[in-house]
Protein backbone atom coordinates (compact mmCIF):
# COMPACT_ATOMS: atom_id res chain seq x y z
CA UNK A 1 0.00 0.00 0.00
CA UNK A 2 1.65 3.11 -0.73
CA UNK A 3 -0.43 5.90 1.05
CA UNK A 4 1.57 9.32 0.97
CA UNK A 5 1.37 12.42 3.06
CA UNK A 6 -0.54 15.07 0.46
CA UNK A 7 0.88 18.33 0.53
CA UNK A 8 0.06 19.50 -2.79
CA UNK A 9 -1.00 23.74 -2.02
CA UNK A 10 -3.48 23.40 -5.02
CA UNK A 11 -5.44 20.90 -3.92
CA UNK A 12 -8.86 22.04 -3.59
CA UNK A 13 -10.12 22.23 0.51
CA UNK A 14 -12.93 22.85 2.42
CA UNK A 15 -13.93 23.19 6.10
CA UNK A 16 -16.85 21.68 7.88
CA UNK A 17 -17.57 21.39 11.40
CA UNK A 18 -18.13 17.89 13.59
CA UNK A 19 -18.81 18.34 17.45
CA UNK A 20 -17.24 21.82 17.71
CA UNK A 21 -14.47 20.44 15.74
CA UNK A 22 -12.71 22.53 12.40
CA UNK A 23 -12.07 20.06 9.69
CA UNK A 24 -10.03 21.43 7.07
CA UNK A 25 -9.75 18.49 4.10
CA UNK A 26 -9.44 17.97 0.53
CA UNK A 27 -12.75 18.72 -1.47
CA UNK A 28 -13.12 15.84 -2.49
CA UNK A 29 -14.39 14.45 1.02
CA UNK A 30 -18.16 15.21 1.45
CA UNK A 31 -18.96 15.21 5.10
CA UNK A 32 -21.79 12.99 6.15
CA UNK A 33 -22.04 12.64 10.34
CA UNK A 34 -19.63 12.56 13.74
CA UNK A 35 -18.79 8.91 14.37
CA UNK A 36 -16.68 9.74 17.72
CA UNK A 37 -14.37 11.68 19.73
CA UNK A 38 -11.95 11.03 22.26
CA UNK A 39 -8.43 12.06 23.90
CA UNK A 40 -6.96 11.50 20.82
CA UNK A 41 -8.85 12.79 17.95
CA UNK A 42 -12.54 13.33 16.58
CA UNK A 43 -13.90 10.97 13.86
CA UNK A 44 -16.38 11.53 11.47
CA UNK A 45 -17.64 9.39 7.70
CA UNK A 46 -17.62 11.14 4.79
CA UNK A 47 -17.79 9.84 0.78
CA UNK A 48 -14.84 10.15 -1.29
CA UNK A 49 -16.37 11.85 -4.12
CA UNK A 50 -13.57 10.54 -6.33
CA UNK A 51 -14.48 6.87 -5.86
CA UNK A 52 -17.70 6.68 -4.15
CA UNK A 53 -16.37 5.40 -1.22
CA UNK A 54 -17.76 5.51 2.17
CA UNK A 55 -14.63 6.49 5.11
CA UNK A 56 -13.88 7.69 8.31
CA UNK A 57 -11.51 11.14 8.86
CA UNK A 58 -9.96 10.56 12.10
CA UNK A 59 -8.45 14.43 13.06
CA UNK A 60 -5.54 14.64 15.66
CA UNK A 61 -5.30 18.43 16.62
CA UNK A 62 -2.02 20.01 17.23
CA UNK A 63 -0.51 16.55 16.69
CA UNK A 64 3.14 18.46 18.04
CA UNK A 65 1.46 19.42 21.27
CA UNK A 66 2.17 16.28 23.25
CA UNK A 67 5.26 13.78 22.34
CA UNK A 68 3.59 10.96 23.51
CA UNK A 69 0.07 11.50 21.07
CA UNK A 70 2.90 12.71 18.41
CA UNK A 71 4.49 8.81 18.78
CA UNK A 72 1.46 7.23 18.80
CA UNK A 73 0.50 9.07 15.40
CA UNK A 74 3.30 8.34 13.90
CA UNK A 75 3.19 4.68 15.38
CA UNK A 76 0.24 4.06 13.65
CA UNK A 77 0.38 6.16 10.46
CA UNK A 78 4.00 3.79 9.93
CA UNK A 79 2.20 0.48 11.06
CA UNK A 80 -1.02 1.03 8.58
CA UNK A 81 1.07 1.88 5.34
CA UNK A 82 3.01 -0.91 5.59
CA UNK A 83 -0.03 -3.50 6.06
CA UNK A 84 -2.82 -4.79 3.71
CA UNK A 85 -4.91 -7.36 5.17
CA UNK A 86 -8.68 -7.73 5.33
CA UNK A 87 -8.76 -8.10 8.90
CA UNK A 88 -6.96 -4.80 9.52
CA UNK A 89 -8.21 -1.19 9.02
CA UNK A 90 -6.95 0.14 5.29
CA UNK A 91 -5.18 3.72 5.55
CA UNK A 92 -6.47 5.69 2.47
CA UNK A 93 -4.88 8.88 3.06
CA UNK A 94 -3.21 11.57 5.00
CA UNK A 95 -3.40 14.96 5.09
CA UNK A 96 -2.22 17.65 7.04
CA UNK A 97 -3.52 21.10 7.59
CA UNK A 98 -2.64 24.35 9.64
CA UNK A 99 -4.83 24.70 12.61
CA UNK A 100 -5.38 28.49 12.25
CA UNK A 101 -8.97 28.83 10.24
CA UNK A 102 -8.62 29.81 6.77
CA UNK A 103 -5.08 29.30 6.42
CA UNK A 104 -5.24 26.55 4.48
CA UNK A 105 -3.46 22.69 3.87
CA UNK A 106 -0.17 22.97 5.11
CA UNK A 107 2.31 23.91 2.53
CA UNK A 108 5.47 22.10 4.11
CA UNK A 109 6.29 19.12 6.39
CA UNK A 110 7.21 21.98 8.95
CA UNK A 111 4.45 24.01 8.69
CA UNK A 112 1.49 22.09 9.81
CA UNK A 113 -0.06 21.03 13.28
CA UNK A 114 -3.23 19.08 12.83
CA UNK A 115 -3.12 15.46 11.00
CA UNK A 116 -6.06 13.96 9.10
CA UNK A 117 -6.27 10.05 8.74
CA UNK A 118 -8.87 8.55 5.84
CA UNK A 119 -9.75 4.67 6.66
CA UNK A 120 -12.07 2.84 5.18
CA UNK A 121 -15.55 2.99 7.01
CA UNK A 122 -16.24 -0.01 9.30
CA UNK A 123 -19.85 -0.68 10.39
CA UNK A 124 -18.72 -0.49 14.16
CA UNK A 125 -15.89 -1.16 16.77
CA UNK A 126 -15.33 -3.19 19.29
CA UNK A 127 -15.68 -0.43 21.74
CA UNK A 128 -19.33 0.20 20.70
CA UNK A 129 -20.30 -3.52 20.85
CA UNK A 130 -19.11 -3.89 24.38
CA UNK A 131 -20.60 -0.87 25.59
CA UNK A 132 -23.77 -2.44 24.28
CA UNK A 133 -26.85 -3.85 25.80
CA UNK A 134 -26.36 -6.48 23.50
CA UNK A 135 -25.56 -9.48 25.72
CA UNK A 136 -22.10 -11.37 24.24
CA UNK A 137 -22.17 -14.82 23.70
CA UNK A 138 -19.30 -17.03 23.47
CA UNK A 139 -19.26 -16.97 19.77
CA UNK A 140 -19.00 -13.38 19.88
CA UNK A 141 -16.48 -13.64 22.14
CA UNK A 142 -13.99 -16.06 20.25
CA UNK A 143 -15.24 -13.86 16.63
CA UNK A 144 -13.69 -10.97 18.66
CA UNK A 145 -10.54 -12.44 19.60
CA UNK A 146 -9.79 -13.32 16.57
CA UNK A 147 -10.10 -9.88 15.15
CA UNK A 148 -7.30 -8.81 17.31
CA UNK A 149 -5.21 -12.19 16.94
CA UNK A 150 -4.84 -12.52 13.57
CA UNK A 151 -3.52 -8.82 12.85
CA UNK A 152 -1.10 -9.17 15.77
CA UNK A 153 0.02 -12.25 13.71
CA UNK A 154 -0.08 -9.80 10.77
CA UNK A 155 1.79 -7.26 12.58
CA UNK A 156 4.73 -9.73 13.67
CA UNK A 157 4.77 -11.57 10.42
CA UNK A 158 5.77 -8.06 8.74
CA UNK A 159 8.63 -7.48 11.14
CA UNK A 160 6.54 -4.07 12.30
CA UNK A 161 6.17 -4.49 16.68
CA UNK A 162 6.72 -3.09 19.57
CA UNK A 163 7.75 -4.27 22.92
CA UNK A 164 4.17 -3.24 24.10
CA UNK A 165 2.82 -5.72 21.39
CA UNK A 166 5.37 -8.71 22.40
CA UNK A 167 4.28 -8.34 26.03
CA UNK A 168 0.49 -8.59 24.94
CA UNK A 169 0.93 -11.44 22.92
Amino acid sequence: MNVGLNLNMRSEKHCFTMWQTLFEVYAKYVPIKPIGKGAYGVVCSSINKETNERVAIKKISNVFENRVEALRALRELVILRHLSHENVVALKDVMVANSSVGSGIADSRANFKDVYMVYELMDTDLHHIIKSSQPLSNDHCKYFLFQVYIPSLVILSCGLFSPLMLNLL
